[in-house]
């Protein structure tokens, strides 16, 4: 990264602290949207996200990565690949919202990293320093400890954290900026997301023109909710390092854990809370074990696994 003035960087952690805070407030947005329900508001999502997206790109001509990625069909089947992912994703975290799991759908964004890193292992073939075993290992007793105080595995958390640590794997071959990523995600979406919404209205069940003005702007203001976010993180990220960005990730899953039991008064009894300190002392100790490995010189005779150093800083659902 190159080196940035004082004024930059400040700049850089304005828009990081805007980008995650905007997504860890996101629980109090989708209940504004019943009585839509969860497959209507994802549907709006996708075509309300790429109408927002596509006046952005023409507002600044940002179009040639879309004739490249066209003529790139490997490419462009991982784009397909990460749009389906991260609609599972999207449409679990609104149905876990509207239906009380915010504090579980936190869960997943952070032990999120920890999957991340276990899929290096077992599909990359990565290599772990002992400490991040070791975060990984109490990362799987916090599941266990959990399982136990649900009386279920918690599944949404689950299906949220390997959902998007898929996504991250596959845009990260893909390599797209995160607007245009965007984009080409919801060109894919837009014509299922398009039909399903017609087919609603012609039931008569579209909550869209059924509801009133007031909520036809709420389901059309989905796409801002979706791609504000990734313009101030796109801002941030060419403007902080990398371990800045790992650290303020955690604002989004500990806002919306605040939201589960502060302002949606959600259960905690003693097991979900002996899970929940496990997974934080499991990111502590990943964390710190990142921070101190990246103010080591380096060492280019030594290989280094591509596990992550910082937590990946990809962006939470919001």
């Amino acid at each position: 990264m190159a080196r940035t003035t004082d004024g930059e960087h400040r700049i850089g952690l304005l828009n990081g602290f805007a980008a995650y805070g905007m997504w860890g407030l996101v629980p109090l947005y989708w209940p504004l949207l019943k009585p839509a329900g969860a497959m209507e508001i994802l549907a709006h999502r996708m075509v309300w996200s790429l109408v927002f997206v596509a006046v952005a790109l023409l507002f600044v001509r940002r179009w040639a990565w879309a004739g490249e990625l066209l003529r790139q069909p490997r490419r462009l089947a991982l784009v397909v690949v990460a749009a389906g992912v991260i609609t599972v994703n999207w449409g679990v975290y609104i149905w876990a919202v509207n239906a009380g799991h915010v504090v579980e759908a936190s869960l997943g964004y952070f032990i999120n990293p920890l999957v991340t890193i276990a899929m290096g292992v077992l599909l990359l073939k990565e290599r772990l320093r002992p400490v991040q075993w070791a975060a990984v290992a109490i990362g799987f007793a916090a599941v266990v400890v959990l399982t136990v105080g649900y009386g279920r595995p918690p599944w949404i958390s689950l299906c949220l954290a390997f959902s998007f640590a898929t996504y991250g794997l596959v845009k990260k071959k893909v390599a797209l900026g995160g607007v245009e990523s965007l984009a080409a995600e919801t060109a894919i979406q837009f014509l299922p997301a398009l039909g399903y919404l017609l087919w609603l209205t012609s039931r008569g069940d579209a909550s869209f023109v059924n509801e009133g003005t007031g909520h036809a702007a709420l389901l059309a203001s989905t796409g801002i909710v979706t791609a504000l976010p990734l313009v101030c993180f796109g801002a941030a990220a060419i403007r902080v390092p990398l371990s800045t960005l790992g650290l303020l990730q955690y604002l989004a899953p500990i806002f919306q854990f605040l939201l589960g039991v502060l302002y949606f008064d959600e259960a905690m009894p003693t097991e979900r809370w002996a899970g929940f300190a496990l997974v934080w002392l499991a990111l502590i100790l990943l964390t710190g074990d990142a921070l101190r490995f990246a103010r080591r010189p380096a060492r280019r005779a030594v290989p280094v696994a591509r596990v992550p150093e910082t937590p990946a800083p990809a962006p939470a659902d919001a």
